[in-house]
């Protein structure tokens, strides 16, 4: 039997102090529980979201300082530790072996991520296979490379990584050269789903065709504020899962200890994780962990919402809520309150008490503003034990309006600027709304959604106002089943005020009775022409043909993907500008971690006016 580890740590780009001190604090760990080979994530010296920083040479050699410094700290065990390498120029992604305070070697990535959210060939080049070469660093010569080890009887070699989910892996070529045990390092990025695949696609799949022991460690938390990740520390041989960990855990590191018998494979199979994968329960560990991390990282106070009752800003409340809920719950209070510098009392054992200290909400009304979500707001405010304020910001935007009238000689009406006065009343909203974030020195979240940002169906400088938009990500069918489901499995007495309305920007005035839907086309339906059109990147003609079955009205289809695509088109620009958002799904429309597309373009005018002929 070996005993061996994986340290999922929570990191921060260039942090040198948070980044080795986490690093340290897991290998004293692990030499108490007598591990012997010890594998940390990809990057984790300097963090994987250090962006164009990566091309300076500064970087490279002040991790190698660190590294160093760690290797001091690594008597009677085999540590694995990502960071950069310059040669020559030009920076590669590389896993440096440690072993009773001597360097092995290093090992580099062979293949680089440059889908989706990723653009690692921006920052690194790939690693040629086979290629092993000799580095002088000070005065030692170190093997660097498609390099393998042998520590304990053990030999073992690396997939990092994009390397694991390629189909020609590394791996593969492991296999010949008899290796027992893979490591995988790696900052592989969270989506709702996405750890199943891991399991099976990487790990298990690594196991079994490679016919080792495979032992995938992940990043943890959410690093540099828009990537989570959610600190997967897996091992399986052959066939079966031996070891899993407790996932998106807002400890500052999380090591898992397996003994493994790599003579005879009797080791017992673990079947299931401790946490649960459904997507609901999932997102909430995810954004609870997200917001967790942007908040301490960014030494802010608090956050600070604008609460209309709608979905939207509710969603983000409860987000907040379940953050302070399950962090000072596996931190503890004290430790909890000592992070975000609160002196607050638990009273009964209840966590709502730090709720108030660190979200302040206000309901903003006009005179198209409801009873029903100022009560809504009100009670689900009440329930979460967030600070509450509400006021009415009709004067504001009387005075906007009268002085434009004034200046121009124009009377404002409703058939002839219905747009321009819904937008003034939710940027009246704007200043007010800073101002009370940054009395509080708080980030102040908005509340667009994916949906929202598909179609631009949001005023820019209004309800987009914010520096966190931590439901960008997700779209508006989602959003609105997951608050039922949190009603019924989360315990918020002030949900049931929100369920019960229909979005509405409640813009208009009462009597019109808007609705997000009479404005937009059923959200239900957007989701699927969005599912088609953004995430697989079909033409309108294949748009409709993949969806027309399911739909008796074939013109009102016709007319809603129209509508989608034209809308899609002519807001590129806002969607330029949405505040940073938390990447939380297999599809994102945020063109900075996912999604790019031209500002100005035809706006597929050739290809809808084909939709006519089809």
């Amino acid at each position: 039997m070996v005993k061996i580890g994986g340290a999922a740590v929570n990191q921060i780009p260039f942090h040198w102090k948070n980044n080795t001190d986490n690093i340290l604090d897991a290998i004293a760990d692990a030499k108490r529980q007598d591990v012997k080979i010890l594998c940390f994530p990809e990057l984790c010296i300097t963090g994987y979201g250090c962006e164009d920083v990566f091309l300076s040479e500064w970087l490279a050699e002040k991790a190698w300082q660190e590294l160093l410094k760690i290797g001091d700290h690594t008597a009677g065990i085999t540590v694995c530790l990502g960071l950069p390498v310059r040669i020559n120029g030009i920076t590669y992604n590389g896993v440096c072996v440690v072993s009773d305070k001597k360097i092995l070697g290093i090992t580099f990535k062979q293949n680089l991520a440059n889908d989706g959210v990723h653009y690692e060939p921006r920052w690194f080049r790939p690693w040629q296979r086979g290629e092993v070469v000799d580095l002088l660093c000070g005065d030692k010569t170190i093997r660097a490379g498609d390099v393998i080890y042998e520590v304990e009887g053990i030999k073992f070699g690396f997939e990092i990584c994009e390397d694991g989910w390629q189909k020609d892996r590394p791996g593969s070529r492991l296999l010949k050269r008899g290796v027992h045990l893979i490591l995988n390092p790696s900052a592989s990025h969270f989506a709702m789903g996405k750890s199943i695949l891991r399991e099976q696609d990487v790990v298990l799949t690594g196991a079994r065709e490679f016919k080792c022991v495979y032992l995938f460690v992940n990043l943890l938390g959410n690093e540099a504020g828009r990537m989570i990740y959610d600190g997967d520390i897996i091992v399986a041989q052959h066939d079966k899962i031996i070891a899993l960990n407790k996932r998106l855990s807002f400890k500052n590191y999380n090591l898992l200890a397996c003994d493994v018998d790599f003579e005879n494979s009797a080791n017992t199979p673990l079947h299931e994780q401790e946490d649960s994968k459904d997507k609901n329960q999932e997102l909430i560990q995810a954004v609870s962990l997200a917001l967790f991390d942007y908040l301490r990282k960014s030494k802010a106070s608090g956050y600070v919402l604008s609460l209309s009752g709608g979905a939207d800003s509710s969603i983000c409340a409860v987000f907040v809520a379940e953050m302070v809920k399950r962090a000072s719950q596996e931190l503890g209070w004290d430790k909890f309150c000592k992070i975000f510098n609160l002196e607050v009392k638990r009273i009964n054992n209840d966590w709502r008490s730090a709720v108030g200290a660190l979200l302040t909400c206000a309901y903003q009304g006009t005179k198209n503003s409801s009873k029903q979500t100022f009560e809504a707001a009100q009670q689900l405010a009440a329930s979460i034990g967030a600070t509450f304020y509400h006021w009415n910001i009709d004067e504001e935007v009387e005075s906007y309006t009268k002085k434009l009238e004034d200046a121009t000689g124009k009377k404002l009406n409703w058939q002839t600027d219905d747009i321009s006065l819904q937008n003034i009343q939710a940027r009246s909203r704007s200043p007010i709304i800073w101002l009370l974030a940054n009395i509080k020195a708080a980030v102040l979240l908005t509340t667009s959604n994916r949906s929202e940002g598909d179609v631009g169906y949001a005023t820019m400088d209004g309800d987009t106002s914010g520096s966190l938009a931590p439901i960008a990500a997700l779209n508006k069918t989602f959003i609105i089943q997951w608050l039922k489901w949190a009603e019924l499995n989360l315990a918020y007495d002030g949900l049931s005020f929100v369920n019960k309305l229909q979005p509405t920007a409640e813009l208009r005035p009462l009597h019109n009775k808007q609705t997000d839907e009479d404005d937009l086309m059923p959200y239900s339906v957007l989701a699927e022409i969005e599912k088609h059109a953004i995430l697989e990147r079909k033409a309108p003609e294949q748009v409709y043909l993949d969806m027309v079955t399911n739909y008796t009205d074939k013109t009102k289809l016709k007319a809603h993907i129209k509508k989608f695509f034209k809308l899609w088109t002519a807001n590129q620009w806002k969607r330029e500008r949405i505040a940073p958002s938390f990447h939380l799904d297999e599809l994102n429309v945020d063109p900075r971690t996912w999604c790019r597309f031209p500002i100005l373009s035809s706006g597929f005018e050739e290809e809808l006016a084909k939709l006519d002929t089809v």
